[in-house]
């Protein structure tokens, strides 16, 4: 249990750099990032676990990165919107 935990930290703080690195004016601060990346992968492996049970190791891993991103999905803020108006609308 302790290193299916420690792994999903590790891959929710990985998945956290790529979302960063990837959409850098869409996301908040880098600590909520990294908070929200862990936290979610976290929360993947208890809830994989508590369905599975033990002994399920990869699947545990791929749905805890799976509930990690979406975890950090929900971070992710629209694009800037730009008023361009067709030239039939001026």
């Amino acid at each position: 249990m302790f290193w299916e935990s420690f792994g999903s930290v590790v891959l929710g703080l990985a998945l956290a750099w790529a979302a960063l690195h990837t959409l850098p004016g869409r996301l908040p601060s880098g600590r909520t990032v990294y908070a929200a990346g862990a936290l979610g992968t976290l929360f993947g492996v208890y809830l994989t676990r508590s369905t599975l049970g033990s002994g399920h190791l990869p699947v545990t891993l791929v749905c805890a990165v799976l509930v990690g991103a979406i975890t950090l999905s929900l971070l992710i803020r629209p694009r800037a919107r730009r008023n361009i108006r067709s030239a039939a609308a001026q």
